[in-house]
């Protein structure tokens, strides 16, 4: 059994009988009283991030999770069927626990989080950066590139996001799947 002194950024333990990951932790000893460590943790199953102080040498039950890679086939009902890559058996993830799923591309490999000890898939991880192509755009003016200023798309993925007015329907982009947003127009 750990302490909270094993607690770390990225942690997998069960809280409250829930698996949480630690996202940030403060160790603080204040002046008068015993030391604490305040932390903010994030609900596996539900992404709800909630804060929570242990008094310093806590027990906490760690769990053990592995990560693995995983390439997305296709979208079957509310459910998406990965394949491993390394000895092609096949997984069956429900829609709640990948974040934008909006960015799912065939053929992408994504990174599937599994606790160990039960090979449950957890959490799915998309790539930082996936290259799109415009499927439907307003056209653009030639050398209209002097402002800042972005208009509406929609992505092979069939996700909306915001680009230049310099780009075109046809035209291949990079969009970064974390927050949605347009990154580099890639020349082909």
């Amino acid at each position: 059994m750990a302490t909270t002194s094993d607690i770390k950024n990225g942690l997998c333990m069960k809280f409250k009988d829930k698996l949480v990951s630690v996202i940030e932790f403060q160790h603080v000893k204040p002046g008068k009283g015993p030391a604490f460590v305040r932390t903010k943790l994030r609900y596996i199953e539900t992404g709800k991030v909630v804060e929570n102080t242990f008094s310093a040498g806590h027990k906490i039950d760690i769990v053990r999770i592995e990560t693995r890679t995983y390439q997305y086939l296709y979208q079957e009902g509310d459910g998406y069927h990965f394949m491993n890559n390394e000895n092609y058996e096949q997984v069956f993830i429900e829609g709640k626990m990948i974040e934008k799923k909006e960015f799912l591309k065939e053929g992408i490999n994504c990174k599937i989080i599994f606790h160990a000890e039960e090979e449950m898939p957890l959490i799915v991880e998309l790539p930082d950066f996936i290259e799109a192509e415009i499927t439907y755009t307003e056209p653009g003016i030639k050398g209209d590139t002097a402002t800042n200023t972005l208009k509406p798309a929609t992505i092979d993925t069939g996700a909306e996001i915001r680009v230049p007015l310099f780009i075109n329907t046809g035209d291949k982009i990079k969009v970064d799947t974390r927050n949605g947003v347009y990154t580099e127009r890639i020349k082909s």
